[in-house]
């Protein structure tokens, strides 16, 4: 069997989880079934103990109540103040998180991990507090009951009859190092209530009355014993037998503003949990969706938020039949299994039809289970606001075309009655007029009226009695009933593909948005210009102003709008707060700002652009003066955001890897130099000190022709360790960028006499002449940077060359540059030499023996010099033999002026 290979991105994410795994602090929770089993107390003595071994302790918070046992356990430990909030003028004490921030302790103890911060603090929740805490690399204790658990919240309502307002999404509880489970009997809780130590008297007989039966505690214990079990399961089991587990299961559920729904959507996560699948939750858009409002609409949004914390991924689709776009999605995206809710609404006798599970079981095919939850709540009632829709249920204008459409079909029904036709084809014109109608129109109104209109005028103008509304012949009532009835469902079939049309085109801009928008990213030239476009992008489709902004480390972000001509409205509103909350996103990786439950007191919606590694931008949607992002909208920016924070993490990646090649090769390149030099300056280091020391040597006598020989050796191999020392001192400028052009006018004929007046010794024995056309041709120069250029050129032919050959030093205006040429008559440059001849380290060897061959660096730094002139530089044959090395520089024009 081959071995599945795994994923690039994936073996990437998870290398990257692993590195943030530790850089996180760890989180234990001390977890009970009820108030009172000793979590506080429990959570207290391990602190007082990791305190002993040396470990930085503080109390963030502890609810004090009235126990003294628990109260004792904070003497010696550092408590941290808390923050005082004044809500509807009552002050109230709550964790303070910034202190705790900057106090940053090693371990840290926060209480009551389920309660609910008051307006005004960061978040919303206490859980969210702890999360910041532990993206901030400290360790946290904290408590939390049974009760308060997302999943298990309808369990404990069927059980108690109290539903707990105060919960924590399953993944906080799942996610963290350690669960310890804090557990006594339920009778022996009972007489500690009853003794005074959990509530005071009043508190407690209350509690003992309601909440703390023995009857409700042994089944809450049960349920705390069976949650931890399993979370252990799951611990051992998150290994390669979970990704199987999940390509084989996906769970689907649907969206909806039922009551039941939360209880569906909870149902679903235990299973998705208990079967290691994915989870998805579907929101079916239909015309009827569009008009909720009031309670209806604010359960769907809060359905909506509870699916999200369960962990599902929300999708959403557009039709008229829930059934048939839950069907269809399911085949699509693999699900094996949806859970529905059944509602206790009460169908009609005479409109009994099929229920979504039966429409579902039909269309869904046996491959797909399909679970029904049970609901004994109240029957739940959906109010529809059709005079709240965005468009007015009437209007003049359409109500004109109406009676245009009916008085034109009136008219040519007058014609085909004149022409003795029969009453059929005057009532398919009437039907006509009738789909014209809904077409034109925009409601079903409208469509109702034509109907009306046209039996009321076909009974009117074409019945006997004419020009009456009575009817002598039998027939004509039923007929005037199948017109009706026709009329209208012509109408409402017409109105019906025409919002299908809508929602097709709706989908297809959608879509093409999404193309388009990947399309364009892909283009961007650089960091800016891509989060720009994905800027551009949802300006585009929320309809409004978009702030943004890149991510550069401890850069502080600076803020941009588009489109443009809203950037001084939009800026003004970016205040030191504004400011603080972009901020909290970069560094924490999570959505704040207005519509969220962290920081929800800003003016706008901060989202981070996510990439493997961390956030590489963060985006602002203005929320004040808006409407409500609906879901579908949420879908396509998540998709942009996060299709840009690819794209711009890989090409900072690139950026990164040329950087490093670039790092890479020039450490080659000063290897290679190096050992270039060793090996080369051997042998005339090692000539000069011979010959040094034997003119040295007392005992040797020599003649007056072999000491000039001697010192001309010493001499030749002292100016070629120059050169090459200035030639290896030129091109570490350039490669460290420090070479800077001091460009000056310089006249070519003293460039050349200044050149040729530093040559190597050996030119005495070549003819070297210099060829001017013009004797005041100038150009611009560094002119000690380019006689070294024709030293090196020139010292090149003097090695090269036979003794006796000419070289000839020339310079001539093209255009607005000046052409150098140096040439030779010697034996040339083979073509293949040609190609690397400009190359570093490349030497050709052209027939001449010398123990002191070049590095090759000489004419590489020719190149690099004339380049930074702006000019070229190549070389050709010269006619009938040689070479000929041609460079340019820019041109100096000369004014001459009358005197």
């Amino acid at each position: 069997m081959e071995e599945q290979r795994r994923n690039p991105q994936q073996f990437l994410r998870t290398i990257h989880a692993q590195e943030d795994r530790k850089k996180r602090g760890r989180l234990k929770i001390f977890f009970g079934y009820a108030a009172g089993v000793g979590k506080t107390y429990a959570m207290l003595k391990e602190a007082r103990k990791a305190k002993k071994e040396g470990k930085d302790v503080v109390v963030g918070y502890v609810e004090r109540h009235i126990r003294p046992d628990t109260l004792a356990l904070l003497d010696g430990l550092e408590q941290i103040p808390c923050k005082e909030i004044v809500y509807k003028g009552v002050a109230l004490k709550e964790f303070d998180l910034d202190a705790a921030l900057v106090r940053k302790p090693q371990l840290i103890l926060v209480d009551e991990l389920a309660h609910s911060n008051a307006a005004g603090c960061r978040h919303a929740k206490r859980y969210q507090d702890v999360e910041e805490l532990l993206r901030a690399g400290i360790d946290v204790y904290t408590t939390v009951n049974v009760q308060h658990l997302e999943s298990l919240n309808d369990l404990v309502a069927s059980i108690t009859g109290i539903a707990v307002a105060e919960r924590i999404p399953d993944r906080i509880f799942d996610s963290a190092d350690q669960v310890k489970l804090v557990d006594i009997e339920p009778a022996d809780l009972i007489v500690r209530l009853q003794a005074g130590k959990v509530y005071r008297e009043g508190q407690a007989q209350r509690a003992l009355n309601n909440f703390f039966t023995e009857e409700n505690l042994t089944a809450l214990r049960e349920i705390a014993l069976r949650r931890t079990a399993d979370r252990l399961n799951r611990t051992a089991q998150k290994t390669g037998n979970e990704a199987a587990a999940r390509a084989g299961e996906h769970i689907l559920i649907c969206l909806s503003s039922a009551p039941s729904n939360a209880k569906v959507i909870r149902t679903a996560a235990r299973m998705a949990e208990a079967f290691h699948s994915g989870f998805t939750a579907l929101f079916v858009e239909t015309p009827e969706t569009k008009e909720l409002k009031g309670d209806n609409l604010k359960r769907l949004r809060d359905n909506l938020r509870l699916a999200e914390q369960m962990g599902a991924q929300i999708a959403t689709v557009y039709g008229d039949d829930p059934a048939v776009q839950i069907a269809e999605y399911a085949k699509v995206s693999g699900v094996t299994k949806i859970v529905l809710g059944r509602t206790s609404r009460p169908r009609a006798f005479l409109l009994r039809g099929s229920s979504l599970a039966d429409k579902l079981t039909n269309l869904a095919g046996g491959n797909i289970d399909i679970y029904i939850i049970p609901d004994t709540q109240s029957i739940y009632k959906r109010k529809l606001s059709f005079h709240r829709s965005t468009e007015p249920w009437f209007s003049w204008k359409d109500f004109l075309k109406t009676l245009m459409v009916v008085v034109l079909a009136t008219g040519i029904s007058f014609a085909f009655f004149a022409a003795g036709l029969r009453d059929a084809n005057i009532i398919i014109i009437y039907l006509l007029g009738v789909l014209i109608t809904a077409i034109w129109t925009r409601g079903h109104f409208y469509g109702a009226l034509a109907s009306l209109l046209s039996v009321v005028a076909f009974n009117y103008f074409f019945t006997i009695p004419r020009f009456t509304l009575q009817a002598t012949d039998p027939d004509y009532p039923i007929t005037f009933l199948i017109m009706l009835i026709a009329s209208v469902i012509s109408s409402t079939l017409a109105t019906r593909v025409k919002k299908q049309a809508r929602q097709s085109a709706q989908k297809a801009y959608y879509t093409e948005l999404l193309m388009s928008c990947s399309q364009k990213l892909q283009q961007g030239k650089d960091e800016q210009e891509i989060i720009k476009l994905a800027a551009q992008q949802l300006s585009i489709l929320l309809e409004r102003p978009i702030l943004y902004a890149l991510n550069k480390g401890e850069d502080a972000l600076q803020f941009e709008v588009t489109p443009i001509e809203q950037a001084k409205e939009l800026m003004t509103s970016m205040t030191a707060e504004e400011r603080a909350v972009a901020d909290w996103v970069v560094k924490n990786n999570k959505r704040a700002g207005a519509t969220t439950s962290t920081l929800s007191q800003a003016q706008n919606l901060y989202l981070a652009v996510r990439g493997i590694q961390g956030v590489m931008g963060v985006v602002g949607i203005p929320s004040k003066y808006y409407p409500t992002l609906e879901m579908f909208e949420k879908n396509l920016i998540i998709a942009i955001l996060n299709e840009c924070g690819l794209i711009l993490e890989r090409r900072r990646f690139r950026e990164e890897k040329q950087t490093i090649e670039m790092e890479t090769q020039q450490e080659r390149l000063r290897s290679n130099l190096l050992r270039a030099i060793s090996h080369d300056l051997r042998t005339p280091l090692t000539s000069i000190s011979g010959n040094a020391g034997v003119l040295m040597e007392k005992s040797i006598v020599l003649e007056e022709e072999k000491k000039q020989e001697l010192y001309r050796s010493i001499y030749d191999d002292s100016m070629w360790l120059v050169n090459l020392t200035e030639n290896l001192l030129s091109i570490t400028r350039i490669e460290n960028g420090t070479m800077h052009l001091q460009m000056n006018a310089e006249l070519l004929d003293d460039v050349f006499r200044e050149a040729l007046s530093h040559l190597d010794r050996q030119a005495k024995d070549h003819q070297i002449s210099v060829e001017l056309p013009d004797d005041l041709l100038m150009a611009k120069m560094d002119v000690r940077l380019i006689i070294q250029v024709i030293i090196n050129i020139v010292n090149n032919a003097i090695k090269y060359t036979p003794v006796g050959s000419h070289i000839v030093l020339r310079a001539e205006k093209q255009e607005s540059m000046v052409a150098v040429s140096i040439s030779d008559d010697g034996p040339g440059i083979s073509d293949k030499a040609k190609v690397h001849l400009f190359d570093m380290f490349y030497t050709a060897s052209q027939g001449k023996s010398d123990s002191r061959r070049g590095l090759g660096l000489g004419l590489n730094l020719c190149r690099s010099i004339v380049t930074a002139h702006g000019g070229t530089i190549s070389v050709r044959d010269n006619m009938p033999h040689g070479a000929v090395f041609t460079f340019t520089l820019p041109l100096e024009e000369v004014e001459m002026h009358n005197v």
